[in-house]
């Protein structure tokens, strides 16, 4: 709050006119928002100006934007004097954005504050054709406020609201770490997250797919050129998959860290060129577009030898210096180069052990290079973000922390499904502190998030991450989550959603007994929600796939419900067919949800049975069904 507080000094002492009037709904919240008088006309052709340092990825990000709101957009060396301009650079760069930050007066105070693709994003020219000016700290930063403005193109049409954005994110990486156990992301849904993460200002996946043999059993060894439908049933991925979604997230800039699990064999002696052997696959990978890798060495065994964790750190040294050395050398392009590792290490639940132990632990691992980066997941395996735990790991290693989160991690409770809020989720999910809440000022610089298995349905939760994760002071639980049903599932379907979405719970509501109406009201909304299938949007598509043996079984619930509360009308045939429907329910494989059983060779695909309201509508079924028989 403080930044915030310095912010807004700086800007009333600079003269201009500071109103507390939100002009736009932005999410992830901007941290600044000024409301300037007058519209400014939007013309059907957008001239985009954009300066030396933007690169190829935000010039088309912007001419997206454009388009995808009935736009024409027309790249110009400067602007024009007829048509609305979109002028895009970067902070300093001496180009029309920079000089029209200069001309309009604007303060730069934001460049300086010690944050994260820090931006500014101005709609000026009141009665005339619209400037809007975008002045990032660097191109990615300007990339972000693209984001801001697709939002406000979203909500008003052929003119905009005059307005003054300063905006920067809490913390610098953001996003999503593909690392539960179960079947892994389908292509599709992994380059459906890239796009929701450009649009919400997340930019970092990590992928390490615990089902993926060529993440951990055979980590050695490149990718298939093929595989046959049952392994890609089974979530195997093939080169070209590879390639393609690589290509997706450098478009929607998101760093696609690809991260290895070569087990024990990483701090074992006698595994000699483990090294050799991941800088191969490393290579293998960076040809197929990857510019950031990861070690894992979770989940086998958490060494407690001078020897072994000497070794660790040696060899996470000597990884890091290989990578530099090959990718990273002076004359490298930009674009070419690699970012810094990132390394889960054994012991990511310090808890697990003494903090004597977990002290020497992290400590053996403070030799190792600063930039790369040691996840922990706090505390315990599914503690929430806080300020306690890596600020105590951070003075045994040294240096900060990036933060693993599991959540909205399902792979512990298969057959439920967390779509609710952020809050109601904690307490759904059974290794959550049910009362845990998110701190105002969290102090990590890496916030990623591990989600469920159903990916398109871990939006909802991922909405609000990545709200929380720009602007930790203002996240509010139930705004956000308001915000996030429509954002996910479209204004068409949100309605329904959010009358479903209680019963989609594991634990629905605590009491009384639904009602007729109630029940009548769920049926139809139930229906609404299975049109989703047959959606021309992918994205809706896959998000009706998620939830689609939640959604049936609850649907089935509200059928039986209906005919069961309603003693008029019913017919005996009806109450004979809801009364057996209910017996079955617990039992029917239309509520199954896939689930992968076994590792490496043995890698199998499993049934588990969905379980939504199970607190109080199911039981109240079960006892009508009882007193009618």
């Amino acid at each position: 709050m403080r930044l915030r507080h310095m912010l807004v000094a700086l800007l009333l002492t600079s003269g201009l006119s500071l109103s507390a009037a939100t002009t736009f709904t932005i999410y992830p919240v901007p941290h600044e928002q000024i409301a300037q008088e007058g519209t400014a006309t939007l013309t059907k052709t957008v001239t985009v100006v954009c300066g030396e340092p933007i690169d190829e990825a935000t010039r088309q990000r912007a001419a997206q934007v454009l388009k995808e709101h009935g736009l024409t957009c027309r790249f110009a060396s400067s602007p024009s004097k007829t048509t609305t301009n979109l002028i895009l650079g970067v902070n300093g760069d001496k180009g029309a954005a920079d000089k029209a930050v200069s001309q309009l007066r604007l303060n730069r105070a934001v460049f300086a504050l010690p944050k994260y693709d820090r931006h500014i994003l101005s709609v000026s020219g009141s009665g005339k054709a619209a400037s809007v000016v975008i002045l990032g700290e660097n191109t990615d930063a300007t990339f972000c406020g693209l984001a801001s403005l697709e939002q406000m193109l979203d909500q008003q049409r052929g003119s905009l609201s005059c307005v003054t954005l300063y905006d920067y994110a809490d913390v610098k990486n953001r996003g999503v770490i593909e690392g539960y156990y179960g079947v892994p992301y389908t292509e599709e849904v992994t380059e459906d997250l890239f796009r929701f993460m450009a649009r919400y200002k997340m930019n970092s996946y990590m992928y390490g797919a615990k089902s993926d043999p060529y993440h951990s059993q055979y980590w050695e060894q490149p990718y298939p050129l093929t595989i046959t439908p049952e392994q890609k049933k089974i979530g195997m991925m093939t080169q070209d998959m590879m390639r393609r979604m690589a290509k997706t997230a450098t478009a929607n800039k998101v760093n696609f860290i690809w991260a290895i699990h070569p087990g024990t064999n990483f701090f074992d002696a006698k595994s000699d060129r483990v090294l050799d052997k991941i800088m191969a696959k490393f290579s293998s990978m960076y040809k197929l577009g990857m510019r950031q890798f990861g070690v894992f060495v979770d989940d086998c065994g958490v060494p407690d030898d001078t020897a072994s964790l000497n070794l660790g750190a040696r060899r996470l040294t000597a990884l890091q210096t290989r990578v530099d050395r090959l990718w990273n050398r002076k004359g490298v392009a930009p674009a070419d180069t690699v970012k810094p590792l990132n390394y889960v290490p054994q012991l990511y639940a310090y808890s697990w052990v003494s903090k004597e132990k977990a002290a020497r632990f992290f400590r053996s691992l403070s030799s190792t290079p600063k930039k790369t980066v040691i996840y922990i997941t706090g505390r315990a395996v599914w503690t929430v973000p806080n300020n306690e735990d890596p600020a105590l790991v951070s003075s045994w290693l040294g240096r900060e922390v990036g933060w693993w989160w599991n959540y909205p991690c399902n792979d512990n409770d298969m057959d439920k499904i967390f779509v609710s809020d952020t809050y109601t989720n904690f307490h759904d999910e059974a290794h959550i502190d049910n009362e845990a809440r998110l701190t105002d000022s969290l102090a990590v610089k890496t916030l990623i998030s591990n989600p469920m298995q159903q990916g398109a349905a871990s939006k909802i939760a991922l909405f609000s991450i990545g709200d929380y994760a720009w602007n930790n002071a203002a996240f509010d639980n139930t705004r956000s989550f308001k915000a996030a049903v429509p954002a996910v599932v479209g204004k068409e379907f949100a309605g329904a959603f959010t009358t479903v979405m209680p019963y989609l719970r594991h634990y629905d509501y605590d009491s009384p007994w639904p009602t007729l109406d109630q029940m009548r009201r769920l049926q139809a909304a139930c229906g609404k929600l299975k049109t989703m299938a047959d959606s021309k949007d992918e994205g809706t598509r896959l998000f009706y796939a998620d939830i689609q043996p939640w959604l049936t079984k609850v649907s089935d619930m509200a059928d039986c419900a209906v005919v069961l509360l309603t003693k008029d009308s019913r017919t005996p045939e009806e109450v004979s067919r809801a009364v057996e429907t209910v017996a079955e329910m617990d039992k029917n494989e239309r509520y199954n949800v896939e689930v992968l059983n076994g590792m490496g060779n043995d890698i199998k695909i499993g049934q588990r049975q969905a379980a939504p309201a199970q607190r109080v509508l199911l039981p109240m079924l079960k006892k009508l069904a009882q007193s009618v028989k």
